[in-house]
Order: structure tokens, then C-alpha cells, then sequence
């Protein structure tokens, strides 16, 4: 197995990470970036992104990422493709092994993972992937400006996404398989309340249809019982916002993280208790998670980490 020693890895390659390898980069520490499973991150299969600053027109999400990553390119980052497959953070320099055939040692760590939407398995939320379906009503909810959407799920997540979507759109739909909802007495109150909002209780979405996007949901009422029901609402929109799972995993042993698995920080910092492991972007962040959001704690962590390396004569 072949070895190689870094004082800056980046793992990880959305906007957080971009942005961290633009700035660690520019500070001649000679970053090296593996990309993981998803190169460029959630962004890559997102259509239009209309609230990033610099963008006046607007820009497609791959566009945006590749923009960031030829930044980084640009000032010298080593963007490589490739996972890491385990990690030991025990003692530095730490010790990485990607995809499985090659040893990496590092001096500092920014671990910009991200974090997954959850969604419900339907074929057609793929099918209609950028066409309909969504996991951010913040980044996609302009689209459907008087219009009419579904948000699934019955937490407070849900139940805030429902909210903001009703300030856009002419009527919101909320599905939620429970005969309850989940979300704290003063968010159900404020749904429960809106004119905009029809809660769905007892209900599963069960596909979706439509020619060149969404038209529509397929719902089951009161699914297995003697008196279920099946019928069709048409909507425009279908959001999911039953939680985001982030990519914490392979850290866990050594970062501390919240009981969903987003890493901890020191607060107002990146910094995860670990000397010189930094955490940004969507990994570290249960309540933002957006692009912008996550390109300022990339730019966060690639300044601690400098800062490490200088403090401890490693540069």
C-alpha cells in the first residue's frame, strides 16, 4: 500500500469544501481534496440555484460546483477522485485510507461530508429528481410561487418547510402518515392555523405522476386498514422533510456528535475537539444547510487550519 503524508486533507467536495481547499490553497499549504461518493455534493442534482451571491442570473447547481472546484484548481488544490474507507484520529498526524489502496497521513483535517436527505424509496421521487421533487423548500421553494405543493412529514422540520412554503405558495399540503403531528405545540399551532396549509393526517404518498415534471400525488388514507382510500391530489411541488442523515459515520469513534450524527463544534467554531480536525458544511449543521452557509464554514475551517499548522511549526 502506498503512503503519503499531507498537511491539509480535505474530505469531502461540496461548497464547504471547495471553498476550504480555495483558502488553505491560497495560503501555500498545499491542500489535498478527495471528492467521496459525490463529487461537487447535493448541489450536483440540483437544478436551479438562484440564492448564491454572485449569481445574479441564477446558475445551475453542477455549474456552480464546478466553478468552486476550478477555483480551487486555480490557486493550486490537489483535487483528487476517491473515498476514504476509514479513518484514525487517535493521534496525529492522522491516518486515512482511500478506497481501500492507499495510505494518507495528515497534519490537519477538514471533514466536509455533508449530510443526506432522507426520502421515502418511491421510484418516481428519482424519476422526477429536479423536476418536481425536492429536499430543500429554502433553495427550491421560489419556484412554486402561487402554485400549489405537498410537503411530507410531521416534525418540526416538516412543519416549518410547510409554513415557509405557504408564505410562497397558493396552497401547501402537509402528509403525514400519523393521526398526529410530531412538531412542538406552538409550530402545530401556527400550521394547524394557517389558511394556506391542509394537514393530511393518516396519510402515505405513494407515488407521483406527470409528463415533464409534477402533476400530482398518489395518496393512501389510513394504508392497511378496512377503510383505506386511495386517490390522486394534484400538485406542482413535492417536498421531503422527513430529516437529513449526515455522513458522520467513519468519524464517530473520535468527534463527538449530536444524537442524529451531525458533528459537534466548539461553538462559533469548526473546530470538533480533536486537535486540528475541523468539521464544515452540511455535516456539522442540522439547521441552515445551505450552499452559502456551508462555503462560510469551509472558509472558517481552512483559517483554523492554518492557524494550527502555524502554531505548531507545521508550515
Amino acid at each position: 500500500m502506498t503512503t503519503e503524508h499531507v498537511k491539509c486533507l480535505i474530505i469531502g467536495s461540496g461548497p464547504a469544501g471547495y471553498t476550504a481547499a480555495i483558502y488553505t490553497s491560497r495560503a501555500n499549504i498545499a491542500p489535498v481534496l478527495y471528492e467521496g461518493l459525490q463529487p461537487g455534493g447535493q448541489l450536483t442534482i440540483t437544478t436551479e440555484v438562484e440564492n448564491f451571491p454572485g449569481y445574479p442570473e441564477g446558475v445551475t447547481g453542477p455549474v456552480l460546483m464546478d466553478d468552486l472546484r476550478k477555483q480551487a484548481e486555480r490557486f493550486g488544490a490537489d483535487i483528487r477522485n476517491g473515498i476514504v474507507t476509514k479513518a484514525d484520529l487517535s493521534q496525529a498526524p492522522y491516518k486515512f485510507i482511500i478506497d481501500e489502496e492507499k495510505e494518507i497521513t495528515a497534519d490537519t483535517v477538514i471533514i466536509s461530508t455533508g449530510a443526506t436527505a432522507k426520502y421515502l424509496g418511491l421510484e418516481d421521487e428519482k424519476k422526477y429528481a429536479g423536476m418536481g421533487v425536492s429536499a430543500c423548500a429554502t433553495c427550491d421553494g421560489f419556484f412554486y410561487r402561487k402554485k400549489t405543493v405537498a410537503v411530507v412529514g410531521g416534525g418540526d422540520t416538516a412543519c416549518e418547510e410547510a409554513i415557509y412554503l405557504a408564505g410562497l405558495a397558493s396552497k401547501v399540503y402537509l402528509v403525514v402518515r400519523k393521526p398526529f403531528l410530531r412538531a412542538s405545540k406552538i409550530m402545530q399551532e401556527r400550521v394547524l392555523n394557517h389558511p394556506n396549509i391542509t394537514v393530511l393526517f393518516e396519510h402515505n404518498a405513494v407515488g407521483l405522476y406527470g409528463d415533464n415534471g409534477v402533476e400530482g400525488m398518489h395518496v393512501v388514507k389510513r394504508m392497511g386498514e378496512a377503510d383505506e382510500e386511495r386517490y390522486d391530489v394534484a400538485i406542482d411541488g413535492f417536498f421531503l422533510a422527513i430529516g437529513h442523515q449526515p455522513n458522520s459515520m467513519l468519524f464517530k469513534p473520535w468527534v463527538k456528535t449530536d444524537e442524529t450524527g451531525y458533528i459537534l463544534t466548539e461553538e462559533g467554531t469548526p473546530r470538533t475537539g480533536v486537535p486540528g480536525v475541523f468539521a464544515a458544511g452540511d455535516v456539522a449543521d442540522p439547521h441552515y444547510r445551505q450552499a452559502i452557509t456551508a462555503a462560510g464554514s469551509g472558509c472558517k475551517a481552512a483559517i483554523e487550519a492554518e492557524r494550527y499548522l502555524s502554531a505548531n511549526g507545521l508550515l
